[in-house]
């Protein structure tokens, strides 16, 4: 169990570093290029945030494990996560549509196995 939660802690790490990375550093005009038609349209600062915490969290997913300092900080940071997805979800239904919410759909769902199964990381 502890090598599946492992690889779903990298999948989501890589995920999170990839969805943070492309909101803190892509300038304005180009995320609202890449933002579809119908969609909703959050203000820059909230974006920002949002792929800042996304970037930490991905961190948090990783790094206490490797350096076995504060290992109760994973399941805390894969709920701080889930939070994030579940609005994502919530954003996506209302703008998109029910189909395009399935990818944060999943990737809350993994959020919530990691916090389950490293919830005795104390």
């Amino acid at each position: 169990m502890n090598i599946v939660l492992w690889i779903i802690q990298i999948l989501l790490a890589l995920l999170f570093l990839f969805a943070g990375g492309t909101k803190l550093f892509l300038s304005e005009a180009a995320l609202k290029q890449m933002t579809p038609p119908n969609s909703i349209v959050l203000p820059i600062l909230l974006l920002r945030f949002i792929g800042l915490c996304e970037v930490l969290g991905a961190l948090g997913l990783i790094l206490p494990g490797i350096t076995r300092i504060r290992r109760g900080l994973t399941p805390l940071v894969a709920c701080g996560l889930l939070i994030i997805m579940i609005g994502a979800v919530v954003i996506t239904v209302m703008g998109l549509g029910a189909a395009a919410a399935i990818t944060p759909l999943v990737a809350g769902v993994l959020c919530a196995v990691v916090a389950y199964g490293r919830r005795d990381w104390r």
